[in-house]
């Protein structure tokens, strides 16, 4: 019976127009000029992105600078488990959605993102970049709260590199990061 209902569901999405679209969102605004030095490398792009949304409790975060690397199609997508169904699931945003959500909990936490591995694939104009990263609630801190991997995804449009998605999950006791995420290769 639950299968014929999923048959009956996608079929209603497939075949009727107009069936379950939303209207459309409105255009972001155009990103910000980027720092010629944040965008001309793979490196470059990465240290701004840890740069930018690092700083301790009630320390302003340049979001202009932080929305001048994402491509205006860009999403930012948090993955992690559902305590009441214990599925996995993900949220995708946009960058300004990010720097909205992301700034209320930045003006009373501090958070520093540090990256200790990576791992880069690239092909042509595109790279997937596995970043291991910890992260620290203040600048001096020596234990990180947290660990886990952010998932770029990054585009090169001849000019410069973009930030494509950031897709990323935390380490839990249960998901462990593996060693070969622990070491960077290029």
């Amino acid at each position: 019976m639950k299968r014929i209902l999923i048959l009956v569901v996608f079929a209603l999405f497939t075949i009727v127009p107009g069936l379950g679209q939303t209207a459309p969102a409105a255009a972001p605004a155009p990103a910000p000029a980027a720092a010629p030095a944040d965008v001309n490398s793979i490196d470059s792009i990465m240290k701004a992105v840890y740069e930018v949304i690092s700083g301790d409790a009630g320390e302003p975060r340049n979001w202009d600078r932080f929305r001048s690397l994402f491509h205006k199609d860009a999403r930012l997508i948090p993955t992690g488990k559902n305590q009441q169904t214990g599925l996995t699931g993900a949220r995708a945003s946009t960058p300004d959605e990010y720097a909205r959500s992301a700034g209320s909990y930045f003006a009373t936490n501090g958070f520093h993102e540090r990256e200790i591995a990576r791992r880069v694939d690239q092909y042509g104009n595109i790279a997937q970049v596995f970043s291991t990263y910890e992260a620290y609630s203040s600048r001096n801190e020596k234990k990180p709260m947290l660990r886990g991997i952010n998932s770029f995804q990054l585009l090169f449009d001849g000019q410069r590199w973009w930030v494509m998605t950031i897709f990323w999950q935390q380490e839990t006791p249960d998901n462990i990061i593996p060693k070969k995420y622990m070491k960077t290769v290029k």
